[in-house]
This record gives C-alpha cells, sequence and structure tokens, in this order.
C-alpha cells in the first residue's frame, strides 16, 4: 500500500490507526485514496488482533472532500463506472468499533467518512459540512441519509441546502459529533478511548454494532427482537462467562473474543 495516500499503525496492541496522508490537497478523496481506504479496512477487519480502528486525517486536516480535479470533465457514466460506493461499503460494513478523530475540514465527502464512524471525536478547529451545492452538486456518499439520521431532518437540511460549514461545538450540540478535545489531543483523546474499548469483549462490541446499525432500518418491535436474540446470543461467549466472574471476583476480566 501507498505510504503516501494510507498508512496504517498496528504498534498500539490491539488497535488499527488508519491515516489518510495528502496533505498537500488537505487529504481530498480521490479514487486512489477511496481505493486504499476500502482495502486497509477490508484488512483490518479481518485482522484478528485488531479489536478497534481509529481514522484520522492527521493533526491539520480530516479530509476536505472530494477531489474535483477528478470530477470537473466527467459525465453521469465516468462516474457510474467507478462504482465508489463499493469502496464506501468495505468502511461501512465493517463490524469492529470505528473512532474518527477529526481535525480541520471535514467536508463533502470527508463530513461523509466521518459519519461511517461509530465515535467522533472532534478537536476544536474541526469544520463540518456538506457544501456540494456550491458546484451545482449534492451528497454522493451518504450525506442525505447519515446526516439525517444522525441530526435530524432540519438541521441536515439547513447543512446540505445551504453548504454551511458548523464549528465542533456546534457539531457537538447538533449530535454530530461525540466529544470535542483540544486540536492538540484528538487523536490521543480517540487512541485513548480506542484502548478503552479494547478491553472489553470484542464479540459484545460486534453485536452492539450490528444491532444499533441495523436498527436504524427496522421498526421498533424488528428491533427489540435482534436486541433480544443478540443478547441471549452472549450467554454462550467465554467473555461472557469470563465478565460474570470477574465481577464476582472483583478482578480485572481478560477477554479473548471467544
Amino acid at each position: 500500500m501507498d505510504a503516501q495516500l494510507i498508512q496504517i499503525d498496528l504498534s498500539t496492541p490491539h488497535i488499527a490507526i488508519i491515516k489518510i496522508n495528502r496533505p498537500e490537497v488537505k487529504n481530498a478523496l480521490n479514487t486512489a485514496v477511496r481505493k486504499q481506504l476500502a482495502q486497509a479496512f477490508a484488512e483490518q477487519s479481518s485482522n484478528d488482533e485488531v479489536r478497534v480502528i481509529v481514522l484520522t486525517g492527521g493533526d491539520e486536516c480530516f479530509a476536505a472532500g472530494a477531489d474535483l480535479h477528478e470530477m470537473a470533465e466527467a459525465n453521469s457514466i465516468d462516474i457510474y463506472l467507478r462504482h465508489t460506493e463499493r469502496y464506501w461499503q468495505q468502511i461501512a460494513q465493517c463490524p469492529k468499533p470505528v473512532i474518527a478523530a477529526v481535525n480541520g475540514f471535514a467536508l463533502g465527502g470527508g463530513c461523509e467518512l466521518a459519519m461511517h464512524a461509530d465515535i467522533i471525536i472532534a478537536g476544536q478547529s474541526a469544520k463540518f459540512g456538506q457544501p456540494e451545492i456550491k458546484v451545482g452538486l449534492m451528497p454522493g456518499a451518504g450525506g442525505t441519509q447519515r446526516l439525517v439520521k444522525a441530526i435530524g431532518k432540519f438541521q441536515a437540511m439547513r447543512m446540505i441546502m445551504t453548504g454551511c460549514i458548523v464549528s465542533a461545538e456546534e457539531a457537538l450540540s447538533m449530535g454530530l459529533v461525540s466529544q470535542v478535545t483540544e486540536d492538540s489531543a484528538t487523536i490521543s483523546t480517540a487512541l485513548k478511548m480506542a484502548q478503552q474499548i479494547a478491553q472489553l469483549p470484542p464479540i459484545a462490541l460486534e453485536q452492539i454494532k450490528e444491532n444499533v446499525l441495523m436498527s436504524q432500518e427496522l421498526p421498533l418491535h424488528a428491533g427489540l427482537a435482534l436486541e433480544r436474540k443478540s443478547f441471549q446470543l452472549l450467554f454462550d461467549t467465554q467473555d461472557q462467562k469470563e465478565g460474570i466472574r470477574a465481577f464476582m471476583e472483583k478482578r480485572k476480566p481478560n477477554y479473548q473474543g471467544k
């Protein structure tokens, strides 16, 4: 994998840090970046040593959006044949907890990319937006779908229809991010949270993620049934027995993902 576009850091036990590394264009998401992100997520999703993924663009910028140079002269069939939805799907289908650490711009495709995460840690400089309308377009990677689910119709419509940019604090108040921290602490805060989550039972975490994401598309009774079955399933895991024993013995549990 070309280190100039995507970097993967596996130095922290059970955690993969996936970093977009295209700073000269504010991490603009061209086809090569999308393809390599998909590859990175596919690899780490099946890496048994990895329990949590941290996604970042570094200290200065998360991702300022799609690379418009690739779109300037494209027609509908050109865009269709790129099938970029296949690359996004690899991220959306990741079964492991994903934490986005966002500094600077997360605009357009960058905002959509952040919304593929389960938790978003934003630095105070972070700015979120779906400004596609300003170049005659609209969101094309979930901005009209995930954003509405995250913050509701009226705030989402404001962002999508005006192309306005919202600050980290405003994003927090709308429910678009999980936590705001100092810029210098964004990645370390995400990493600390990832380490906490990595100590918890992996199978239960995967079931939680699957339940929450699937229930967004289900009626309440079906979501409750899914939750009930997943809850029951966990009683056959070794980690559930270890967790109960550790609690009763007043010691720290040692979860193995079994």
